[in-house]
């Protein structure tokens, strides 16, 4: 007998800002990503807080990021967890965990369905109370490291609904009885997938295409003067961090004093 669900987007959607962005900064302490890495990505995070982000430079992220864990074991960031979990808990809107748990009162059963990988989405859902989670999942070799390759589909753009449809199909969910919620014009597959679809601070492409649509929409984020200043502050001290850099390398060697003595 098919059942009614909820699906909920990551990123900008159930939490403020990027669950990559907070996994990154966790393994750039335990040595994993360098610290001009994370300044590349934290740029690209203001960015995406701004104004969204493209599919191109998904795959960018993406690609540097598959080459970073390659060869690494899987232990290392099952161990990171709890770190990154307890940076992703704060950044958790409470509007959002308000429409969980009204689609659990009414019966529904409500999943988490992220491009993220799904080491951090399956346990982040337990946490939320919530019935499930849909990652993306990376091949791990015999010695229990990481390939680098996913083992299954990015659950990104339309890999968000061939994960959901396989899904849906394993657990009896009715898709067109079911909501989905996302802020992104990439998520539009994931939207149109379902009988009812929720735009959540949406950017402006996907806005435009709600209206036209008349899909709901929650509108609670103000990305005002303060997120624009914290936009200043972070390219101040990566500028700030690249010139100590080159300054450096430039300063004259030390001088070399003789060991003899007078």
């Amino acid at each position: 007998m098919s059942r009614a669900a909820a699906f909920f987007d990551l990123d900008k959607t159930l939490m403020a800002g990027s669950s990559g962005m907070q996994f990154a900064r966790v393994a750039t302490r335990h040595g994993i990503v360098s610290r001009r890495q994370l300044g590349s990505w934290g740029v690209e995070h203001l960015r995406y807080r701004l104004r969204g982000t493209t599919d191109e430079r998904t795959t960018e992220v993406l690609k540097v990021a598959r080459e970073l864990i390659a060869g690494i074991p899987a232990r290392v960031f099952e161990r990171m967890n709890p770190e990154v979990m307890a940076a992703i808990l704060p950044r958790v809107y409470p509007q959002m965990l308000d429409e969980v748990y009204s689609h659990q009162d009414a019966g529904r059963a409500t999943f988490i369905v992220s491009a993220a990988g799904n080491g951090v989405v399956e346990p982040l859902a337990a946490v939320l109370g919530m019935d499930g989670g849909i990652g993306t999942r990376y091949e791990v070799d015999a010695e229990g490291a990481f390939t680098g390759r996913f083992d299954g589909p990015f659950v990104y753009g339309p890999g968000k609904v061939e994960a959901m449809e396989a899904f849906a199909a394993e657990h009896g969910i009715d898709l067109q009885a079911s909501y989905a919620y996302s802020d992104s014009l990439s998520d539009l597959p994931m939207l149109e997938a379902v009988g009812h679809p929720v735009v959540v601070n949406p950017d402006p492409p996907l806005a435009e295409i709600a209206k036209r649509e008349g899909w709901q929409t929650m509108r609670f984020e103000q990305l005002g003067r303060r997120l624009v200043a914290v936009a200043v502050t972070l390219l101040a001290t990566v500028a700030g961090f690249g010139a100590s850099r080159i300054a450096s390398r430039r300063k004259a060697p030390p001088r070399r004093f003789s060991s003899r003595r007078v």
